[in-house]
């Protein structure tokens, strides 16, 4: 109580100066207890307690006492780096535990120190860095008392960020909860951890601990294993699972496949196909189980594994020389499977029917760009032809081309190009009949006989690496034929295009050679296409093939070469984040713009979705310092590639960028908030948008209507009124003959982007499993440069996520089940069907009123004659506007007012909307709608992992009852004569499919 009542430590202060060391100690005990509220007082006799601490004939317990009072005099003076020091001298007696602002800076301050001590001794290889013992002391006491108190993300945390991986594993294995904890380690380590070699090194540790687990989760191994690029471990795994006896484990194997698919990567899946193992053959006589026949698989021919995969189990028991086990049958029976899978073909035949069948996009919107397109307009003639690719992309269902063929033929030299290269688009995915589809276009060498000029030739070459995108071990060989077969330089700039699409991130030597002989011809045209094509080739490769790539951009004089050269050494260094370092120095420091402007493209593309600081600020520097402005807009625009796995953040960092004085810098913001928000409907990124699309400069409209149709795909109007106005906009604008080309080019592109793949797709540049889709962050990049060649607008194509729920049964057919969606049904309905313009529905609705007012006429008698007394004056009104209806017809709002009190299901409007709905296997599930998904307690399916969206693995928990399979439209036979959008050969199948909404019926009279 004493002590509270104190006004001045001048009396303890003069304590310290006594020479009898009670006397001391006991001055500093209660300078410690006031120090909060005299330390301007005491901060005047530091030396003097300073003193006391360096003193080595004090007692260690006062010298450490006497360190801690300076350390709190030091924070209380914002003198941090002093106070940790002296805090450090305190040892014990700086209690980690105490729940005080000061303990807690300076345990912050600490961890910091330590942490970036420990980065710098990993980043000089010095593993025996100089650490102060005390601070390590520190560190390991706060990381201890975490773990001891259950606060195990904490102490994970600090265990990444200060590289003590030894107590991150005891933080994980110690928790109650290690699934749960495993899997919010791999978050933080791809949220926070920013050098790529140390992810590594915490990937492989949660491997380990993963492994170590009874009960072992092998999605998530497998996904990390993925990071690692350990196709041998996941290989090793999957045919672990396949060959176990429990169904169930077959089934999470597939599903790990469906999984790995998702992310996209083609060279390394195709290695873990290639790594599983072909069933064992036995000779007649029955091996032991467990046994292994030495050279079976040595001795076998080497296509025996087709063979084996095409056995069934009743051509395994018939084999007499060589059979089968039964376990190996069923091995064998999997292993097709999964091969399927893995190779991509299942996944895209499955969607490809699922946008098929349920395509809902919209003719009318593209029969009214059409109308309001001026033909001498050759540019909004191409997005027009560029949006409907867009808009049916996948679906296969190309009935506007096949209606508009007259108009289309108008289409001369490159417009003919793009326009051949957008049945590409349409009928992407369709790999067993994408040949034959293009056969009326392709060159003479292919089959159906050439189709004449080489601008369609070149699209019909592009439109099949578009429809093999990252799968193209089908079409390859063609491609480098026909490559290798002209000398035409509009062909080969199709082929080079096509050749990089089909063998995306392959670095296949050969082609490679193939499109480096293009390159070298110097052909301005034809060297464009090569550099791309190279870069998506080599893709994250980081090759020395690079630097040869550089060189060769010096050397031509084409700009043309320089700037495909360019994004394609960006391609290289894809992923690589630090690795790529080197090169981007050398590019952002090279005289030539066209190569810094690569150089931007290659931060972009290391430093993908990595959110690093380093690259942002270098990016930001570039942004608003460089001479020119092309490598300023390219600076900004690459932002949005940095930063798309924390959409929230890219609006907040460009908004400034946003109001820039220069056009360029204006329009690279607009493109970085598509690209990074794209598909989240994010609220901050369409107001940083609308500004800008009325901005005074053209192009900068075009780029904010391009990139709030990305923002905005897939949300519907109920989320945001503000998708309502943006599509009303698209319309004026469109419709506005005064309206210049780029903003109308920029919005057909708009319409097309908003209801792309029929309505059914959205943009996704991150896999659930947060692993980056490299086809579709690569189709974006090579999109982005549309600004300079028009046709590589359809790699956005390669950035489109089917929003469905695919559920598969152990055979992968979609069995029929129903699901819960937890949300209003209104939030993720599709779009409405757009109508016919008002002169035709002006006709035609006094007649339909007509018919039912009759009714309402006779009814409304009826009721006056029932209640004639009580509802006198209702029935007046009731009759007089009628009456009125007689004569002349009605307005609107009276009109709206009959059909209320007479028509039954209009009473149905006021009531409430339900709060939830039940969809069928497949469904289309949007993003923001995974959430509210459950399945039904009752269900005959549950997932073999809980899933919201995607392909889904579902176990048959009444697997005797028989079951009833969705019938999914195949696209195959409608597609198979689509070649024909030359002839205008083709069944209605495909226009059925779009055209579900019956005709309205003529205007009649109704007499009763």
């Amino acid at each position: 109580m004493a002590a509270t009542m104190l006004s001045s430590a001048g009396g303890l202060l003069a304590m310290l100066n006594e020479a009898h060391p009670s006397l001391k100690l006991h001055a500093l005990s209660n300078l410690n207890n006031l120090v909060d509220n005299f330390w301007p007082e005491i901060s005047t006799s530091v030396p003097v307690i300073e003193s006391l601490y360096e003193d080595e004939e004090f007692d260690q317990h006062q010298r450490q006492l006497a360190a801690l009072l300076v350390s709190k005099v030091f924070y209380y003076l914002s003198e941090l780096n002093d106070a940790l020091s002296y805090a450090l001298g305190a040892s014990s007696l700086f209690d980690v535990s105490e729940d005080s602002d000061y303990v807690h800076t300076l345990l912050a301050k600490a961890i910091d120190e330590y942490a970036s001590l420990k980065t710098k001794a990993a980043e000089s290889n010095a593993e025996s860095a100089k650490v102060d013992p005390r601070l390590e002391a520190i560190v390991e006491r706060m990381l201890d008392k975490c773990i001891a108190d259950g606060k195990y993300p904490q102490a994970m945390g600090i265990a990444i960020e200060c590289r003590r991986l030894d107590k991150l594993e005891e933080a994980i294995t110690t928790s109650d909860n290690v699934q749960g904890t495993l899997s919010y380690c791999i978050n933080v380590s791809h949220s926070f951890v920013n050098l790529r070699e140390y992810r590594h090194k915490v990937l492989r540790l949660l491997v380990q601990v993963y492994q170590k687990l009874s009960s072992p989760d092998y999605l998530s191994i497998c996904q990390c294993l993925m990071f690692l690029d350990e196709p041998e471990a996941v290989a090793i795994i999957l045919e672990k699972l396949l060959r176990s006896e429990n169904k169930d484990e077959a089934l999470l194997a597939l599903q790990i496949a469906f999984d790995l698919v998702e992310n996209e990567c083609q060279a390394f899946l195709l290695n873990v196909r290639d790594r599983l193992s072909i069933p064992k053959t036995q000779p007649s006589e029955p091996v032991q189980p467990g046994s292994v026949e030495p050279d079976a698989s040595q001795n076998e021919n080497p296509t025996a594994p087709e063979d084996v995969q095409m056995t069934d189990r009743s051509t395994a028991s018939n084999l007499s020389v060589r059979e089968l086990n039964p376990s190996e049958v069923i091995y064998a029976e999997r292993l097709t499977k999964i091969k399927g899978i893995l190779s991509g073909e299942t996944s895209i035949q499955l969607t490809l029917q699922f946008l098929y069948s349920h395509n809902k996009s919209d003719l009318l919107i593209l029969k009214t760009i059409k109308q309001s397109v001026e033909m001498r307009n050759s540019v909004c003639h191409s997005a027009t032809i560029y949006a409907n690719a867009i808009m049916h992309a996948g679906t296969t269902v190309d009935t506007f081309l096949r209606e508009n063929l007259d108009w289309l033929s108008r289409a001369t030299n490159w417009a003919k190009f793009s326009a051949t290269a957008g049945l590409g688009v349409i009928h992407r995915g369709h790999l067993q009949q994408g040949r034959s589809l293009m056969a009326p276009y392709l060159p003479q060498g292919g089959a159906g006989g050439g189709g004449g000029s080489p601008y369609s030739e070149g699209g019909a070459l592009y439109a099949l690496g578009l429809i093999h995108a990252n799968h193209g071990e089908g079409i390859k060989q063609f491609l480098r034929d026909s490559l290798r077969s002209t000398n035409v330089e509009v062909i080969q700039h199709g082929a080079c295009l096509g050749l990089g699409l089909a063998a995306l991130g392959t670095a296949d030597k050969d082609i490679y050679d193939d499109i480096k002989n293009v390159l070298y011809t110097d052909s301005a045209v034809a060297g464009e296409a090569a550099g791309i094509s190279m870069g998506l080739l080599m893709v994250g490769t980081a090759s020395e093939k690079a630097s040869e790539m550089l060189t060769y951009a010096h050397e031509t004089q084409h700009e043309k070469i320089i700037r495909g050269l360019a994004l394609g050494i960006a391609l290289t260094v894809y992923g690589r984040e630090e690795e790529a370092d080197t090169l981007i120095e050398q590019m952002t420091r090279d005289q030539d713009p066209i190569l810094r402007y690569g150089g931007m493209y290659a931060l972009a593309l290391a430093y993908r979705g990595t959110a690093n600081n380093k690259a942002i600020r270098q990016l930001l520097h570039f942004a608003v310092s460089d001479v020119s402005d092309d490598v300023r807009r390219t600076a900004v625009l690459a932002l949005g590639f940095v930063l798309y796995s924390e959409p929230e953040q890219t609006p907040r960092i460009v908004s400034l960028l946003s109001e820039s004085y220069n056009p360029h810098v204006r329009y690279g913001a607009a493109l970085a908030v598509g690209i990074s928000c794209a598909g989240t409907g994010l609220s901050e990124a369409i107001s940083l948008l609308e500004p800008l699309m009325s901005d005074v400069v053209d192009f900068v409209r075009q780029g904010a209507l391009i990139a709030m149709a990305m923002v905005m795909v897939q949300i519907s109007e109920a989320s945001d009124s503000r998708v309502r106005t943006f599509r009303r906009q698209l319309e004026k604008i469109i419709l506005d003959k005064h309206e210049d080309t780029m903003s109308k080019m920029g919005a057909i592109l708009a319409s097309g982007i908003l209801d792309a793949g029929g309505r059914n797709v959205t943009i996704r540049l991150l896999s659930k499993t947060k692993h980056d889709k490299v086809t579709a962050v690569v189709g974006l990049a090579v999109f982005s440069q549309f600004w300079y060649w028009y046709p590589l607008i359809y790699f956005i194509s390669l950035s489109f996520s089917p929003t469905a729920f695919i559920g598969l049964n152990y055979d992968l057919k979609v069995p029929r089940f129903e699901f819960l969606s937890h949300a209003k049904p209104s939030l993720f309905e599709y779009p409405k069907p757009t109508t016919a313009p008002t002169t035709t529905s002006t006709v035609k609705l006094p007649t339909a009123v007509l018919s039912t007012s009759a009714k309402a006429k006779t009814r409304a008698k009826k009721e006056a004659d029932q209640k004639a007394n009580a509802e006198k004056a209702s029935s007046g009104a009731e009759s007089s506007s009628v009456g009125q209806n007689g004569v002349k017809g009605k307005s609107s709002s009276e009109r709206d007012g009959d059909s209320m009190q007479v028509d039954g299901p209009t009473e149905k409007k006021s009531e409430p909307e339900p709060s939830y709905e039940i969809l069928t296997n497949p469904a289309r599930v949007v993003p923001a709608q995974q959430k509210f998904i459950k399945f039904l307690e009752e269900s005959r399916y549950v997932p073999v992992k809980l899933a919201s969206s995607g392909f889904v693995l579902l176990r048959d928990l009444r697997p005797t009852e028989p079951e009833v399979l969705s019938l999914t439209d195949t696209p195959a036979t409608a597609a198979s004569a689509a070649g024909g959008a030359a002839t205008g050969q083709q069944g209605s199948a495909s226009a059925m499919a779009i055209d579900e909404e019956p005709q309205p019926p003529q205007p009649f009279e109704y007499s009763s």
